[in-house]
């Protein structure tokens, strides 16, 4: 079980739903309508904020990697 799946199965079923939609709006391309920051000091390196929950993600060459999903506390930023 890689990380990504981990935390997706410490999240209640409507948190999941929302993490999925989200992931699959970056998979296609569709940035309208999502909280997305670009992290200061890293280069291309994104979070999307989805009320206490943050997905870190980075783009290379239009192609989405998923880098971590966690709920936002001190150390969510640090990889």
């Amino acid at each position: 079980m890689d990380k990504i799946d981990k935390a997706l199965s410490k999240l209640v079923s409507k948190e999941k739903a929302r993490i999925k939609n989200i992931i699959k709006a970056l998979q296609s391309g569709r940035f309208d309508n999502l909280d997305i920051k670009k992290l200061k000091g890293l280069e291309n390196i994104f979070r999307v904020r989805q009320g206490g929950l943050r997905i870190i993600y980075q783009t290379i060459d239009k192609e989405v990697i998923i880098l971590k999903i966690d709920k936002r506390k001190e150390d969510t930023y640090r990889f």
